[in-house]
């Protein structure tokens, strides 16, 4: 199900606050004059609104970014909200909480996991599955979104997640994430841990359209920098035609 015009999400609506709380200009590199499309932040010319999915799932997704990723048009939060209809995001501070996080960590409807290496956590704080839930509660998956030592230093910093499970993924694949790159291949990308974390939960089609829309998003957006058409018979469009079809 593709829907190309939707209210802004999470994601979105963050990034617009952080814009308004600047002292000056972001400029993302990229596009004629640094123009990008404000419902994807690809170039307008490798635009992939029209292809935006979104799938049901009762799992929610809560982003806590550092401070300027929402602003870059390479992070893949954006992508969770895109597909996920019950994606939050709030920005992260060291010295204050968003009162909203805290009331959706209080919701009895959501049983909240953070999900962060368990090899930096406390065994009895560790979990490597979804447990099943009493009737009328659902999972709700916190993602660190930062580089690999700011979320390592959001996760210390931040008291209200440590009454919370963690949830430490094992994965076997290596990361196909290539607009930043970590120096550990086993290290994710932000989207590519949400979609383990719902092929967990048992959703698996919500997980393989994920993955599938990252592919798709990574192709567009590397062929814009290499100045390049994308290429629509290519691997990443076919895959995702193919979950396209009934």
């Amino acid at each position: 199900m593709t829907i190309p015009h939707r209210l802004p999400h999470a994601v979105s609506r963050l990034r617009t606050e952080r814009l308004a709380r600047s002292a000056k200009p972001f400029m993302a590199r990229g596009g004629i004059k640094g123009e990008r499309c404000p419902g994807c932040r690809l170039v307008p010319s490798h635009c992939i609104c029209a292809l935006r999915p979104q799938v049901p799932t009762p799992v929610g997704m809560c982003l806590l970014m550092a401070d300027i990723e929402p602003l870059k048009p390479s992070n893949t939060g954006w992508l969770i909200a895109d597909v996920v209809p019950d994606t939050f995001a709030f920005g992260w501070a060291r010295t204050e909480v968003d009162p909203a996080l805290l009331a959706l960590l209080a919701d009895p409807q959501w049983q909240a996991y953070v999900v962060f290496p368990g090899e930096f956590v406390a065994p009895e704080r560790v979990v490597q599955a979804v447990q099943p839930l009493p009737a009328g509660q659902r999972p709700l998956f916190i993602l660190l979104d930062a580089t690999w030592p700011e979320a390592r230093k959001m996760f210390r910093k931040s008291p209200y997640l440590n009454r919370l499970p963690v949830l430490s993924l094992a994965p076997e694949q290596v990361s196909r994430y290539q607009l930043r790159r970590s120096k550990r291949d086993d290290h994710f990308c932000t989207s590519e841990v949400a979609s383990l974390c719902l092929e967990l939960a048992g959703e698996v089609r919500a997980a393989e359209t994920l993955q599938a829309y990252l592919d798709v998003y990574t192709h567009h957006y590397l062929q814009a920098k290499h100045q390049l058409p994308p290429k629509l018979q290519g691997p990443a469009h076919t895959r995702w035609q193919s979950l396209k079809r009934p």
